[in-house]
């Protein structure tokens, strides 16, 4: 991989990882516009590792939030008086939540990495879950805060980020729809859907650095895989405000035209030839 190419797939990433327009399906999209093997080893990996650098940019952006969960976590585990506050409840949130992305992660790990790679896939669910984030919109109440967050919120939501691992479903707008579906505000759903990110995609990075960092050495490089995590870090870093400020001011069925845009004409492309399918 050229510089110049992981330089733009860090855009892509840094632009899409927190959009709910599905940063896995829009990377696939472009390794095959570049030419690129998208159903590559290597670049699976890389497509993986990069999302880490999204992820830093939530750890900086969120840093007072993480750091006052974190310690009131640790200080909860010490002592038992102190298991009643806000911080140590959603930390534990938190954590249920990403367990079930974790177990269906390893269990589809061959089909995520392999056939769900196809733009086929990334071009019906695109289209397909944009009528899920209608339905959730217009179904929400909003009447409920971050400090109302439950358990089974907690749960729902992290039941329903395992659909993410669909690419062209989006991480980010499985969350959010499933936190207003939940009665969350717009707000109090983008941020536990930052929150739920930390946790999946950094152990989705992790173990495929371990697993297939001899393939990403081989088709990629590490330093062309170094390259776009920086640029995915500063790109989102800036996306995360943008997304932040977006929601407060409008639905996101806004996102919808786009992404049926986008999947009717990957349709067309795959089945005109233009496009290959892997």
């Amino acid at each position: 991989m050229n510089l110049w190419q992981a330089v733009v797939l860090g855009i892509v990433e840094g632009i899409t990882e927190f959009l709910p327009v599905s940063s896995t399906g829009h990377l696939t999209i472009a390794e095959q516009l570049l030419g690129l093997p998208a159903a590559d080893h290597g670049v699976t990996g890389f497509t993986a590792v990069i999302q880490v650098g999204a992820i830093a940019a939530v750890l900086v952006y969120f840093r007072r939030d993480i750091t006052a969960l974190v310690a009131a976590w640790c200080r909860g585990l010490l002592d038992r008086g102190l298991r009643t506050g806000p911080a140590y409840r959603m930390a534990w949130y938190v954590i249920a939540g990403s367990v079930p992305i974790g177990v269906v992660g390893l269990l589809a790990k061959d089909v995520v990495s392999g056939s769900l790679r196809s733009l086929w896939v990334v071009a019906v669910a695109l289209i397909g879950w944009s009528a899920v984030m209608f339905w959730a919109e217009r179904r929400a109440s909003q009447d409920r805060g971050e400090d109302a967050l439950g358990l089974g919120d907690a749960l729902v939501v992290g039941v329903v980020q395992c659909v993410a691992l669909v690419p062209g479903v989006s991480r980010s707008g499985a969350t959010i729809s499933a936190g207003l579906l939940r009665g969350l505000d717009r707000v109090s759903a983008t941020r536990s859907s930052f929150f739920l990110s930390i946790p999946a995609l950094v152990a989705a990075g992790g173990q495929q650095a371990l697993s297939e960092g001899g393939a990403i050495s081989a088709s990629v490089g590490w330093v062309a895989t170094g390259v776009a995590t920086a640029v995915s870090f500063a790109v989102a870093y800036a996306s995360i405000a943008g997304m932040l400020r977006l929601v407060t001011r409008h639905r996101i069925t806004v996102f919808i035209g786009y992404r049926v845009t986008v999947g009717v004409a990957l349709l067309i492309a795959l089945s005109t030839g233009v496009l290959s399918a892997a």
